[in-house]
């Protein structure tokens, strides 16, 4: 390079420095900036509001007292009480809710004179052992492309997880059956999920690697799927010892819901026991319905890779208004039968009384300012989005048969909120609340027609499509 390429080269390294610089300082906060917002925010604080804030939670200020307590328990339309589980410190709340349905079901078929309750952890082992597959196969399935690549960032990313969705729960219990609570109880780990996923999640990241080298060097496909046996191996050997191995076979005793036996014991294995509860396959019998207005309604779109076993079923949902969701819904509760469904439960909620309302936070006026967004806005830019599964049971119609209120069974034991439930009003329903598992017999036909047009496939990043936890 001559002296003269050399020099003009120089010369433009320092006009793209000087560039960069100018446009750092344009988007910083200079001194001149800072003293208009302090200028600006001197004007909304008010000395009173700041030292009680100093001293006090954010919600203890912004609380509505009025809603304190909830006063009007009556519902009009409500399903047969149940027993209130807990899911503790799991992000299994998918398939408490599932199940829900599951021994509602069994109990409206036997006239509510035989109880049934599932075991969390037996059904629990698969998710996690399937989960472990979809990951490994996945990253098999990605292997040409780059480390960085957004499709094999994601099994990286997030190699296990406890969450889900009612198709894993349908998905799994129609492969390896049920078994009654009593043939496999809760561990402890079971209860408390954070250091087995973090510990398994390793595991599968390390296995990931070797698998991605494999291909690289051209292994065989028997080597490699031989090789991934081996490690789901090593996965379900952990998994045995964190939750037990899986019951094979076991001898049970239906009860009433007094606890007196009802018939003889009889030996099961988990899928013939999920014959005699179920009575056949759950897939086909149901459509998942989605509340999300930023795109169009009577649509159907299916969720890629978002599915609990690598040969299950994505999560598939047809997009609907409120409207249509709660005429099925109310549809459903008036013949005695609960819903899965999912909400953003943590906006708004008083979790003290178990009440969920648009107004009992005021932080608009604590904070002296606004929030705006509707909820396409903040489903767009990952404000809400459906965090937690409860089991829909009751809703209260006004005299032209709108609805008013709604009452869910939740997973957090009975000791909270009411008594285990969680009551919302429809404003706060219609906000906030996102998906619901439906059975045929209540989706008219027009929305069941719209289900079954070839659907939209979607990518699991999208803000809305994160898991239940």
């Amino acid at each position: 390079m001559n002296l003269r390429k050399s020099f003009i080269v120089a010369l433009t390294l320092v006009a793209s420095a000087s560039l960069s610089a100018q446009n750092r300082s344009q988007g910083g906060i200079d001194a001149q900036m800072l003293q208009q917002i302090q200028k600006s925010a001197a004007a909304t604080i008010h000395p009173a509001v700041r030292n009680a804030m100093a001293a006090n939670s954010i919600d203890d200020l912004a609380q509505n007292y009025r809603n304190l307590q909830v006063n009007d328990t009556h519902f009009s339309v409500e399903t047969p009480v149940q027993s209130i589980h807990n899911q503790r410190q799991s992000g299994r709340c998918w398939m408490y809710s599932s199940f829900n349905v599951f021994r509602a079901n069994f109990a409206r078929q036997h006239g509510d004179s035989v109880r049934v309750e599932y075991s969390h952890d037996y059904l629990f082992f698969y998710d996690q052992l399937e989960k472990a597959n979809l990951m490994l196969q996945g990253v098999i399935d990605c292997a040409d492309k780059p480390i960085d690549d957004l499709r094999v960032q994601f099994f990286f990313k997030n190699p296990i997880n406890d969450g889900g969705t009612f198709c894993g729960a349908a998905d799994l219990a129609e492969k390896y059956g049920l078994v009654p609570v009593e043939a496999q109880p809760e561990t402890y780990s079971a209860e408390r999920t954070s250091k087995m996923r973090q510990i398994i999640g390793s595991k599968l990241r390390e296995f990931g690697l070797e698998l991605r080298s494999m291909v690289a060097n051209k292994k065989s496909a028997s080597a490699i799927k031989q090789r991934k046996t081996e490690m789901l191996g090593t996965i379900y050997s952990m998994l045995s010892l964190i939750l037990g191995e899986p019951v094979k076979q076991f001898t049970y005793t239906f009860r009433n819901k007094n606890g007196k036996p009802v018939g003889p014991a009889k030996t099961y294995t988990p899928l013939e026991f999920f014959r005699e509860t179920q009575g056949g396959p759950i897939n086909g019998t149901f459509i998942m319905a989605m509340n999300d207005p930023r795109r169009p309604y009577y649509k159907t779109y299916e969720v890629e890779l978002d599915r609990h076993t690598y040969d299950g079923h994505n999560w598939r949902y047809v997009n609907l208004p409120m409207e249509d969701i709660a005429a099925m819904a109310i549809a459903s509760l008036k013949d005695s039968t609960k819903l899965y469904s999912s909400y953003d439960v943590g906006k708004q909620l008083n979790r003290n009384v178990g009440y969920l309302s648009l107004d009992n936070y005021d932080y608009a006026t604590l904070f002296s300012t606004t929030f705006p967004m509707n909820k396409a806005d903040r489903i767009a830019t990952f404000d809400s989005g459906s965090t937690h599964a409860m089991t829909l049971c009751a809703v209260d119609l006004d005299d032209n048969g709108k609805p008013v209120k709604w009452k869910v069974e939740n997973s957090w034991g009975a000791d909270s909120g009411q008594k285990g439930y969680i009551i919302m009003t429809n404003e706060w329903f219609n906000e906030y609340s996102f998906r619901l598992v439906v059975d045929n017999k209540y989706v008219p036909e027009r929305i069941m027609k719209a289900y079954q047009t070839a659907p939209v496939m979607v990518m699991p990043e999208d803000p809305l499509f994160g898991t239940d936890d």
